[in-house]
This record gives structure tokens, C-alpha cells and sequence, in this order.
């Protein structure tokens, strides 16, 4: 089942990788249009929770300010991937991916984001 958003908020939903533990709940920014998947974090010193970008299978990090962390989802909103990338970078594409998490550098090891995770989106409304 293919996933569309529209740009607006919501929350990103981390699953308990084993399964146990409570899931983490994260504001999220959504960009599914082209504009804002084009603007993504660029020109910003912070980030405030998490970006979706949807549909995407690579990501740059042109003219930003900071390094993020990025996480490469599959079509079921597993992590494929998660890479910190530094300013002027480039990512290699995905070929499985479908959609990309972008954070501050480091934010996702503190949330338990990596490979194999599940994630949820949920959009307020």
C-alpha cells in the first residue's frame, strides 16, 4: 500500500525494538510536496523533533547549516539505514527506500532509531 501525506505536522511513532519497552512519540514535520521536500532542513540552525520526506530515496546536505541524522525507510516504515551526514554532502540512493527521517546529528541513536526499527506516522488533523 503506497503512503501519501500532505505537508503539515504530526507524530513520528518509535516502535520498542524488542518489542518490551514503551514507544517514543516525536513531533513531526511533514514534506511530501516537491517545494518541501526541496526546502527540507535548508536555511534552519535547529530542527525541532523529526522531517518526513515523501517520497524520497536519497538526500544532500547543500547549504546547511548542521549535520543531521538520516534514516531511510522502506514502504512499510521500517529503518532501512541511518547515516549522519555532514554539511555539502551527498547521500548515495536507496533503492528500497521510499521515504527519509532527517533530525539533528545524534537524535536518533537517544530515540532508537536504526535498522530493522518499525515507525508509525500519525497526522494531525
Amino acid at each position: 500500500m503506497a503512503r501519501r501525506w500532505r505537508d503539515g505536522r504530526g507524530e513520528l511513532v518509535v516502535c520498542a525494538a524488542d518489542g518490551e519497552g514503551a514507544a517514543i512519540v516525536l513531533p513531526l514535520e511533514i514534506a511530501s510536496s516537491y517545494r518541501a521536500r526541496t526546502k527540507g532542513l535548508l536555511g534552519r540552525d535547529s530542527v525541532d523533533g523529526v522531517l518526513l520526506l515523501s517520497p524520497a530515496n536519497s538526500i544532500h546536505t547543500f547549504r546547511m547549516r548542521l549535520p543531521i541524522d538520516v534514516a531511510y525507510l522502506d514502504r512499510r516504515l521500517t529503518v532501512i539505514a541511518v547515516r549522519t551526514m555532514k554539511p555539502g554532502r551527498l547521500g548515495l540512493p536507496r533503492l528500497r527506500s521510499r521515504h527519509v527521517l532527517e533530525a539533528e546529528a545524534g537524535a536518533m541513536v537517544g530515540w532508537g532509531i536504526r535498522a530493522g526499527v518499525q515507525v508509525d506516522v500519525t497526522v494531525n488533523t
